[in-house]
C-alpha cells in the first residue's frame, strides 16, 4: 500500500545558536530552494523561541520546543510550561529524547505526563524512543521499545495516539558518525508501528497513520537512502540542521 504520510523533517538545534544566529539560520532554511511536498520543522534552543517564531509565522516552516514540563504553571524554577509555549505559536514539542533520557535521567513516567499534557494544550508531541549500543548487541530491541511505546503512550485513548508523531532514535548513531543502514531503519520502523497495534495502543488503521522518523546522524549525503525506506516518514536531524546548506539538502531529499 502506497503511504499518504507526508514526510517531517525536522531540526533538532539542542544547545546551540543564539538569538541573532537562530534568527539568520532561520531566514535561509524560508527562503531557501526547498521541495515543497514535505513537512519542515525547526526546533531551537528555548531562548529563540520567541524570534523564531515571529519570522516562521507567515511561512510554511513549523516551530517545535525541545522539552516542556507537565503543568502549565507552578513552583519549578528553570521549567518550561506547554501554556507558555502554545503562546508563543509553537505547534510540535519533542519528548523523550535520548539526551533527556541518558544525560539527565529522565524516566517513561515523566515523559508520559509530558505527552498527556502537551495533547492537553493543542501541542503535537515528538516522542523519541531507541536503544543504546549495549541493548542492540543484547538483541534486546524490540522490549526496549515496547517498554518506552507502553511507557511514554499509556493512558492515551487511539485517537490521541495517532497525534503522536515517533522519533526512531538508536542511540549509538546520535552524535557518532555512524548511522543505522537504510535496511535497519526500515525494520525497526516497521517493527514500532506494529507494536503500535499489537500493544494495543491504536488500531492498524490508526499505525499506518503515524508519523515515525528515524534520527541518528541524518546527512544530506544519506537522506535519500534513509527515506527510500516505505516506513520511514521522515527524519528528526541534530548536528546537520545547524547549517541551512545541509538542512535544505535533506529536505530536498
Amino acid at each position: 500500500m502506497t503511504s499518504t504520510r507526508t514526510p517531517l523533517i525536522a531540526g533538532n538545534w539542542k544547545m546551540h545558536k543564539t538569538v541573532a544566529e537562530s534568527e539568520s539560520l532561520v531566514r535561509d532554511i524560508i527562503n531557501g530552494d526547498r521541495r515543497k511536498d514535505v513537512d519542515v520543522l525547526v526546533a531551537p534552543p528555548f531562548t529563540s523561541l520567541h524570534a523564531v517564531a515571529r519570522l516562521v509565522d507567515t511561512s510554511d516552516v513549523g516551530l517545535a520546543a525541545q522539552n516542556m514540563h507537565w503543568e502549565k504553571q507552578g513552583a519549578y524554577t528553570g521549567e518550561v510550561s506547554p501554556l507558555m509555549l502554545a503562546d508563543l505559536g509553537v505547534e510540535f514539542v519533542i519528548l523523550g529524547h535520548s539526551e533527556r533520557r541518558h544525560i539527565f535521567g529522565e524516566k517513561d513516567e515523566g515523559i508520559n505526563r509530558k505527552v498527556i499534557s502537551a495533547l492537553a494544550h493543542g501541542l503535537k508531541p515528538i516522542l523519541c524512543v531507541g536503544e543504546t549500543l549495549e541493548e542492540r548487541r543484547a538483541e534486546k530491541i524490540y522490549g526496549v521499545l515496547e517498554a518506552q511505546l507502553l511507557g511514554g503512550l499509556s493512558g492515551l485513548q487511539p485517537d490521541e495516539t495517532g497525534r503522536v508523531t515517533i522519533a526512531y532514535e538508536p542511540v549509538w548513531a546520535i552524535g557518532t558518525g555512524h548511522t543505522a543502514t537504510p535496511d535497519q531503519a526500515q525494520a525497526v520502523h516497521r517493527l514500532i508501528r506494529r507494536q503500535l497495534v499489537d500493544l494495543t495502543l491504536c488500531n492498524k488503521d490508526l499505525a499506518n497513520r503515524v508519523r515515525i522518523l528515524y534520527g541518528g546522524s541524518v546527512k544530506a549525503s544519506n537522506a535519500t537512502e534513509i527515506m527510500a525506506q516505505p516506513d520511514v516518514d521522515g527524519v528528526l536531524v541534530g548536528g546537520a540542521s545547524l547549517s541551512a546548506g545541509e538542512f535544505l539538502g535533506i529536505i530536498n531529499f
